[in-house]
């Protein structure tokens, strides 16, 4: 039987510890001596690292739009730096042909592959990356830390808010955080009319269909063990 590697997809709504399961599990790795690459995708702080709400961060290598993940890996293998796994984070933004990339580094050359990031978007529709991992990984885990709608139900639904309103049209790609910030946008320019702050609340299915953000005193982005 040959060795094959693995490609695993860890996703969750926003809040559910996605970043932080992944600096644990790169820093499990490295510990028994494995060595691996981190990488991610837009992540929130507009920084090349990876960043937990917990305060936990870590030095991350940027893949860009047109990035060959293969091409990344043998360029470690050039500089005679051997590399066991790779830990993804924020993978919903990859394109489907990046995952495809992953995959084959799991065939080919048996390496682990740890993706985590969130399935769908702000309309409640899968990303590109989201579903090709869906398609083509070995392993697909849902993270196990349940974030709550302001009611008290699971929420799944990741709500892109402004000034009060759930929007439902707009830009795919628009990093911002639980808390309102400047959006950052895949289009190289804000679009006329679309407001210039913006932040994302988890519903529940019902609360993210009536755009009911509950009171504002509610805590958004609470967290609980299941």
């Amino acid at each position: 039987m040959p060795v094959v590697g693995k490609l695993k997809f860890c996703y969750g709504p926003m809040d559910c510890g996605k970043s932080t399961l992944a600096l644990q599990i790169d820093h499990n790795h490295a510990r028994q001596g494995r060595r691996g690459m981190v990488l991610v995708r837009h992540d929130r702080s507009g920084e090349p690292q990876i960043t937990s709400r917990i305060g936990l961060t870590r030095k991350a290598t940027e893949v860009g739009n047109e990035t060959d993940l293969r091409l990344l890996v043998r360029e470690q293998w050039a500089a005679g730096r051997h590399v066991d796994y790779l830990i993804v984070d924020e993978a919903q933004f990859l394109s489907p042909d990046q995952v495809d990339q992953l995959a084959e580094l799991a065939d080919d050359v048996q390496i682990d592959v740890y993706c985590f990031g969130i399935a769908t978007d702000f309309r409640s529709m899968l990303f590109p990356g989201a579903a090709r991992l869906f398609e083509l990984a070995d392993e697909l885990q849902p993270v196990q830390v349940e974030v709550l709608c302001w009611c008290g139900q699971t929420g799944r639904f990741n709500a892109r808010v402004s000034d009060g309103e759930v929007l439902r049209a707009g830009d795919t790609v628009v990093v911002a955080d639980t808390e309102q910030m400047v959006v950052e946008s895949s289009s190289t320019s804000r679009s006329e009319g679309e407001p210039n702050t913006v932040r994302y609340q988890v519903l529940c299915r019902r609360h993210f269909r009536l755009g009911d953000l509950g009171p504002t005193s509610a805590q958004h982005g609470q967290l609980r063990l299941t």
